[in-house]
């Protein structure tokens, strides 16, 4: 029976992520000490909740069967934009809702690519993804936006017992919500429908078009909250192109979201988020070379690839199982 129930356990993919958790921070942490300080987790936490906001609007993207690869551009050009609008003297809240509502627009003009102009969302976004970075390089000419307004510096460096921020404490609320959207709603089945089976999901009398189209407007809101935190957190907004946008899909696909849409869970995804920070932390900490970190995460993002192409092929088996099981009955 323990056997059995320990079969069990490491088949949950939960359960594992969470042993490769702790794995790692052990053995980071045996490498470097100052690992598990207050401060570096401080740090840490900090830095997660960036990937953790776009890996929260992507997934949910990922889970209805589409994907959106300009989060990280989105974040940038909305960075840039509070931080100018900061600039000219304007309140940090309706700075933040001006670089909201842009967030929302740009994820409107995806969907109408996608759902108006059926576009691939992966070339409709990636073509999106270039024109907003350039935007920003145009609007600031290569160089950083500083701003001063100590009312919207508070944001990013509020914590609470002295290495809990506050801007992962938002994270987390978004991540309950959105959990509890995926499974106590109809909205929320219907996204799994979508990402599953769309032919099904039209006979069933949901519209595949509306769910994407809400959730393209849900990642561009996300993403341009994500450079508001972040303009925040660096006292300025930098054009240059970051890379958490490849990160945030690493987490996803890591924390149990299927590449290929239907199955998924915020739960996965939060375990599958520390994962990639402790991890990105880590190599960071022990000092390891700039170019093998960027490999690192790469190798990374192919393993989690790799976990999801293993864990759809064994969905897919048993799905057919269970229907030759079904017609033999019948017959």
């Amino acid at each position: 029976m323990v056997k059995t129930r320990i079969v069990r356990l490491l088949h949950n993919k939960v359960t594992l992520l969470v042993m490769i958790w702790v794995v790692v921070v052990v053995f980071f942490t045996l490498i470097k000490p100052s690992y598990i300080r207050p401060q570096n987790i401080l740090i840490l936490l900090k830095s997660s909740t960036f990937t953790g906001l776009l890996g929260l609007g992507v997934g949910l993207l990922l889970i209805s069967g589409q994907v959106d690869l300009s989060t990280g551009a989105v974040t940038v050009l909305s960075a840039v934009l509070v931080s100018f609008l900061l600039s000219f003297g304007m309140p940090w809240l309706p700075a933040a809702l001006i670089t909201l509502v842009f967030g929302a627009l740009s994820g409107t003009i995806i969907a109408i690519f996608v759902n108006g102009l059926n576009m691939m969302s992966f070339i409709a976004t990636i073509g999106m993804s270039s024109v907003w970075s350039g935007t920003a390089l145009v609007l600031t000419r290569g160089n950083p936006v500083k701003y001063i307004n100590d009312s919207f510096l508070l944001i990013a460096s509020t914590t609470f017992f002295e290495m809990i921020p506050l801007l992962f404490v938002i994270l987390l609320i978004l991540i309950i919500f959105y959990g509890l959207l995926l499974t106590q709603t109809k909205f929320g089945r219907s996204m799994f429908m979508c990402g599953g089976n769309r032919t099904a999901a039209r006979l069933a009398g949901i519209n595949p078009k509306k769910i994407h189209s809400l959730l393209f407007v849900n990642c561009g809101f996300i993403s341009s909250l994500c450079g508001v935190l972040y303009a925040s957190n660096f006292r300025r907004g930098d054009p240059v192109p970051l890379s958490i946008g490849l990160d945030a899909i690493t987490a996803a696909v890591l924390g149990g979201i299927s590449f290929t849409g239907g199955t998924g869970g915020t739960g996965g995804f939060l375990v599958g988020l520390m994962l990639l920070s402790f991890f990105n932390n880590g190599i960071t900490a022990v000092g390891l070379s700039s170019y093998w970190q960027t490999f690192a995460r790469g190798a990374l993002l192919i393993v989690a690839l790799l976990l999801d192409y293993f864990r759809e092929k064994q969905r897919l088996k048993i799905l057919k199982a269970g229907a030759a099981e079904a017609a033999a009955s019948k017959a």
